[in-house]
């Protein structure tokens, strides 16, 4: 491939895309970076790195049409504050005004049908990580006990149906109770409320929503999570098989060994109930 955009938030995950796309052969990486969001670091990977405000979508879609770049990824997250106090540029405010509600999924799905307009695909943020995408089974850590696995299927039916809903995708459960849901606060802000309820030793379960759009929202989990999930009493971290990619990969699965976590990913039957084996 000649050349490949990405939409950088914040975090590791955007450096590690343009690493590997540079790996699998692409010559070419022209990156759009928020400021005060992405990390000044993916200037050492990629060819071009553009800086530009959250809200600036004319600037942002000028950036690849103006270099010939057809395929981009949205690649990392936009923090709170800055989403909310987006600052929009007429392109972005032509595109609010038609929304009827402005949550994340909306804003990032119009972010996506105008860059379309403009000839500017919008493939899944797991291009070139392919593998890093979780593996059928224990991935690392203690095998699960029969409780816990009968946790991992409560809370993945109760993460699935509280992300229908467009609530958050994360739950975490013990002995069948479920502790804490994932709002918009983060994962890892789930993770210490229901850890610290469950005084230790609880399961955590994230899952992808129903009609989830790979383009703009994948479930993530790296280094961070290990060491809120190590502070939390985290016992279990349950995830869907194929839809969660692992930053830090061998460092996460180290970690795991080491502390007694263990990682387990679960397939999903057409019902929306998890297989666990």
């Amino acid at each position: 491939m000649e050349s490949f955009g990405i939409i950088a938030g914040n975090g590791l995950y955007p450096i590690l895309m343009a690493r590997a796309a540079k790996a699998q052969g692409v010559r070419r990486v022209v990156v759009a970076a928020f400021e005060g969001e992405t990390d000044p670091s993916i200037s050492a990977v990629a060819d071009e790195v553009v800086w530009i405000r959250v809200g600036q979508l004319g600037k942002m879609i000028k950036i690849f049409t103006s270099r010939n770049v057809t395929e981009v990824a949205m690649v990392g997250q936009i923090s709170l504050q800055n989403l909310w106090d987006v600052r929009p540029d007429f392109r972005a405010l032509a595109a609010l005004i038609k929304m009827k509600e402005r949550n994340a999924e909306t804003i990032f799905g119009g972010t996506v049908n105008e860059l379309q307009k403009d000839g500017v695909t919008v493939v899944p943020a797991t291009r070139f990580l392919e593998d890093h995408l979780a593996k059928l089974g224990l991935i690392a850590g203690p095998s699960l006990s029969g409780s816990e696995k009968e946790d991992v299927i409560f809370g993945a039916r109760i993460a699935k149906s509280v992300s229908a809903m467009e609530i958050g995708q994360t739950v975490v459960v013990k002995k069948g109770t479920v502790l804490a849901v994932e709002a918009f606060e983060s994962t890892n802000d789930a993770m210490l409320r229901g850890g610290k309820i469950g005084k230790g030793k609880v399961v955590l379960v994230k899952v992808s929503k129903p009609n989830h759009d790979f383009r703009y929202d994948v479930p993530v989990m790296g280094m961070k999570t290990m060491d809120i999930a190590l502070e939390s009493g985290v016992r279990v971290l349950a995830m869907e098989s194929g839809k969660t990619l692992l930053l830090e990969k061998d460092e996460m699965f180290g970690f795991a060994r080491k502390h007694g976590i263990s990682l387990y990913a679960f397939e999903v039957n057409a019902q929306g109930d998890a297989i666990v084996s």
